[in-house]
């Protein structure tokens, strides 16, 4: 497994990641009607492509096939984290981690932070996050559960 940074071909590829995974992981915790709101069958391509340069982004690959990604902000923020339905629990996630807070140490960062999914939640206490609260967000007008956590690192 080999982690870098994010390309611009990698996009269309990161959005099924993202999509697969919510409808065939996420939804152990949550609804049909909230993994559609969280991942909706149809994605703005533009939108996804600029989120994913605005940010640091970094993507997992295995044979030239992305396995996971995940993108830090230079406030400690860790966005989108996400591995493949295919590749969970096989350290993917770990790595990953491992190469934001590496990132997060470079520039001076202190703590990281995310709001984690009730099927993420485990991995991130596991990884040393502690909850500073569970919230309810909105997508597409649906509600879903999360849980905002963070890490120090310094």
């Amino acid at each position: 497994m080999n982690i870098r940074k994010f390309h611009h071909q990698d996009t269309q590829e990161i959005m099924q990641l993202f999509y697969d995974t919510v409808h065939n992981i996420n939804i152990r915790d949550y609804t049909p009607e909230q993994v559609n709101a969280w991942a909706p069958q149809y994605m703005d391509y533009r939108r996804w492509n600029e989120h994913l340069h605005s940010k640091m982004s970094y993507v997992a690959e295995l044979d030239g096939k992305i396995i996971g990604f995940a993108q830090l902000e230079p406030d400690g923020h860790i966005d989108c984290f996400y591995c493949h339905k295919d590749f969970q629990r096989m350290g993917v996630g770990s790595k990953l981690l491992e190469t934001l807070e590496t990132q997060a140490e470079a520039l001076g960062i202190k703590r990281v932070f995310a709001e984690v999914s009730i099927t993420a939640k485990d991995f991130f206490e596991h990884q040393g996050f502690q909850v500073i609260n569970q919230q309810t967000v909105e997508r597409r007008g649906v509600k879903l559960i999360n849980y905002r956590m963070d890490k120090n690192i310094s």
